[in-house]
């Protein structure tokens, strides 16, 4: 048996850091900042106290290297075959084109400075690459998953995850001297099985296993199952040479297509969020406090100078992939940091070699800054996106062909309206609440700002017009009033109602409404399908995973 105190002494870090993420987090929500942020300056603030080293112990980081697994798996679980095959446009198409655009300016303007060529391809396409795990949490902790804007973040992230591969490849190729390219193919063909025994997994495994598994009936053994198959499909590719974050995102897409998928992804989410806080303590422990504070004006304006040169190279990206200007805005803030990947690439001895290791240190500080600051950023970004689309209302969507009004733009309103987009049917959006208009706004759907709880303004909306109107505000009470008026000035019309709760599931039947209780499963689907029963039209469900197999950039 291990002596006790060496026991202690190895997960002593790992405690204290948990202790301490809590608190700042806790820091964060309060002073309203994303936790992100607390993680990262928690890590500076304990790097600035000299207690760096005290918490870069191997449990530490493997800790926070089975965060990013875990996201990635995440990411996977919503990465079904079907949904690959529909989007491999955007992933190889629109993904490549950032990489070229981005990763090819930065290498360029390395080279114009006179660094080695090696290091500014490796480096500067290495800058090219975002934060997988920065822009994944934004992206759940808004519900912006299913928005194009979401969408295209995840369809590029997944190309740099196999361009970082590449990279990581490359430097391992300068550090044994070896030739690059027959390394590259080498990493290429070993990707490709990787892919192939997931599909073999997926295809004739997942399903017998799972069902396997339902017969013990214990929850601990689907817990077992999830994080062995998120650590066991990165621990196999990281044995055979490529990232482990590649395998773990091929072990949750092997999943997403079984009917299991929303219990394994249950059982994973709340590791992933543990073990994540610990990898963005390391990226602020990552940093060097007396080289910030040395050269705390280089390093700023290094900062300040990718974030901004990223965010513009990310919006020609997207402009040239024919988005709209507030799209394009909304998706290049919103890739707008250095990534984690980078950070492993400059502190390979072959890469950091190449270049004097005050310009390393300052590169690797300003994307620690940029990683730190990425809410605030994408914030800015998504509020430039709002005004510029807060123009006339749009008249085809107002006008007599859109038979949907939808109250409310909480996550049950946007279900309605993705379904209804995607079946070509017309919709008008409207929505009280000015914070989630604007939010709303600027992630592309069709909305406008009223009070529908005034009848004076159902004129304006033209809700004598509509077929079905979707009360998805959260507030019954004002439906309770209005009713008898509702009634009388609209007969024909058909209310369907997003409830929390099946306590008045009755009373509202009674009133002539169709009552969903979305707090239950699957209740956002559940009010999507009865819409169009409603309209009488039957509803044509996307590819598996994927709320549009329509392209993205239509939707930006």
């Amino acid at each position: 048996m291990a002596d006790a105190h060496s026991v202690v002494a190895t997960i002593q870090p790992a405690i204290t850091l948990l202790g301490l993420g809590i608190g700042a987090a806790l820091a964060s929500r309060a002073l309203r900042l994303n936790p992100i942020v607390g993680y990262i300056g928690l890590g500076l603030g304990l790097a600035g106290l000299g207690m760096a080293e005290d918490f870069s112990g191997p449990l530490v980081a493997a800790m926070a290297e089975a965060g990013v697994m875990f996201l990635l798996f995440n990411l996977g679980l919503h990465f079904s075959l079907g949904r690959i095959r529909a989007e491999a446009g955007n992933i190889f198409g629109f993904g490549s084109l950032q990489m070229l655009v981005a990763g090819g300016a930065f290498a360029a303007l390395l080279a114009a400075f006179g660094l080695p060529i090696a290091f500014a391809v490796i480096a500067g396409f290495g800058l090219g690459l975002s934060s997988t795990a920065v822009v994944i949490g934004l992206i759940r902790e808004r519900d912006q998953e299913d928005c194009p804007v979401g969408r295209a973040a995840q369809a590029i992230l997944i190309f740099q995850d196999i361009a970082a591969i590449m990279l990581l490849v490359g430097a391992g190729a300068l550090a044994e001297g070896g030739n690059l390219l027959p390394a590259l193919g080498i990493a290429g063909a070993k990707a490709l099985a990787a892919f192939g025994v997931a599909v073999l997994f997926a295809r004739l495994l997942t399903e017998p296993l799972f069902r396997l598994i339902a017969r013990a009936g214990t929850t601990e053994v689907y817990t077992a199952t999830a994080l062995f198959i998120a650590l066991a499909a990165g621990w196999a590719t990281g044995m055979a040479g490529l990232s482990l974050t590649l395998g773990a995102f091929l072990g949750g897409m092997a999943v997403a297509d079984s009917r299991y998928r929303i219990l394994v992804q249950t059982e994973i989410d709340a590791f992933r969020g543990l073990f994540l806080s610990f990898f963005f303590i390391s990226v602020g422990l990552s940093i060097d406090p007396a080289a910030l504070a040395q050269d705390w004006l280089w390093v700023l304006l290094a900062a300040a100078g990718l974030i901004v040169l990223k965010c513009a190279l990310n919006v020609i990206a997207a402009l040239v992939n024919r988005w709209s200007v507030p799209g394009s805005i909304q998706l290049g803030f919103l890739l707008g940091q250095g990534s984690e990947f980078t950070l492993v690439l400059l502190a390979l001895p072959a890469v950091a070699g190449l270049a004097e290791p005050r310009l390393v240190s300052t590169l690797v500080t300003a994307i620690a800054i940029s990683l730190a600051v990425t809410p605030p950023v994408s914030n800015l970004g998504r509020k430039l996106a709002g005004r510029l689309r807060a123009g006339p209302p749009d008249a085809k969507l107002a006008g007599d062909e859109a038979p949907v009004v939808i109250i409310g733009l909480t996550p049950a309103g946007r279900a309605v309206a993705d379904a209804l987009a995607f079946n070509d049917i017309g919709y008008i959006a409207i929505e009280p609440d000015h914070d989630r208009f604007q939010i709303a706004l600027a992630d592309g759907y069709h909305v406008h700002q009223a009070n529908p709880a005034d009848p004076r303004s159902w004129d304006a909306i033209g809700m004598g017009k509509r077929e079905v109107v979707v009360v998805a505000t959260g507030n019954a009470e004002v439906s309770r009033e209005l009713t008898p008026l509702v009634q009388e000035r609209l007969p024909g019309i058909a209310r369907v109602i997003a409830l929390k709760g099946a306590d008045a599931i009755e009373e509202f039947a009674a009133l002539g409404m169709v009552p969903v209780d979305i707090a239950a499963s699957g209740g956002p689907e559940r009010l999507a399908d009865l819409v169009f029963a409603s309209l009488g039209r039957e509803r044509r469900l996307p590819v598996p995973g994927w709320a549009d197999e329509g392209g993205l950039s239509a939707a930006a």
